[in-house]
């Protein structure tokens, strides 16, 4: 068995079972204990599991998704940065879609009051935006998730079908130069999917420690992204296999805020 494989085997095994010990992946696999110490190693850095005393730990706790109000003071100062950066790239007129992540919501709140169109499955930035009144907002409804406090699932993505829109506006839980954007929730990745399905323009904002991470539910290739937008803390390897695959970053700096 190639090494990529018994690693991408050893993530299903510890997100299936929730925990498993170094000394059963080790029978498992007929390797060393040593050798499923470096693969723990290895997957624990680029975000797929957490070790644990003699074992690893699943970091998807059965596909839960962080709650809003924990995303939202995390790396807050990045998100606010890019957000305003991101706001710099909408026109009066425009049609654009926010998703349900924390810096979206930050760039409703910079948002100015013009005549625009969001589509949204956030029921906080739907909140924000019903504050500007040339601001036309449009609800996907759905299943809603508690702990997003927004709508996923069927009725969500269906609806996203009747719409065509100039921008995408959204962030995810992981971006990696290889395998792309991904998230810890399939409900969300499903509906970022069709997200992008619908826009002309694909913008993600992405603070600097989602990237070289992997998350549990794919979204698309980077190659599907028109333009990053992220702060300056990015790692310099990372950085580097991004722009020799060509990939447009905006860097904000959030020290600039006041």
């Amino acid at each position: 068995m190639l090494v990529a494989e018994r690693q991408r085997k050893i993530v299903e095994l510890v997100n299936e079972r929730l925990s498993i010990r170094v000394s059963e992946l080790s029978k498992t696999f007929s390797v060393t204990e040593e050798t499923i110490r470096r693969d723990l190693e290895k997957l624990e850095k680029e975000g797929l599991l957490e070790r644990s005393h003699g074992g690893a730990v699943s970091i998807e706790k059965e596909g839960a998704e962080v709650s809003y109000s924990e995303r939202e003071i995390t790396s807050a100062e990045e998100k606010r940065a890019i957000a305003l950066e991101a706001v710099k790239l909408v026109e009066p007129g425009d049609q654009i879609i926010l998703d349900a992540s924390s810096t979206a919501w930050y760039m409703a709140k910079e948002l100015p009051d013009m005549p625009l169109t969001v589509l949204t499955n956030s029921i906080k930035v739907a909140l924000e935006l019903s504050k500007k009144e040339q601001i036309r907002v449009i609800s996907t409804g759905g299943v809603l998730i508690p702990a997003s406090l927004s709508y996923v699932g069927p009725l969500a993505e269906r609806s996203l079908t009747m719409y065509h829109v100039n921008k995408l506006f959204f962030s995810c839980k992981a971006v990696h130069p290889n395998s792309g954007l991904s998230d810890s929730s399939e409900p969300q990745s499903l509906l970022k999917k069709e997200m992008i399905s619908i826009a002309d323009e694909i913008i993600l904002m992405a603070d600097s420690s989602k990237f070289g991470k992997r998350a549990f539910s794919q979204i698309t290739a980077i190659s599907n992204v028109h333009q990053i937008i992220s702060d300056n803390n990015m790692d310099e390897g990372i950085r580097k296999q991004l722009e020799e695959m060509d990939v447009k970053i905006r860097y904000v700096n959030e020290t600039d805020l006041s």
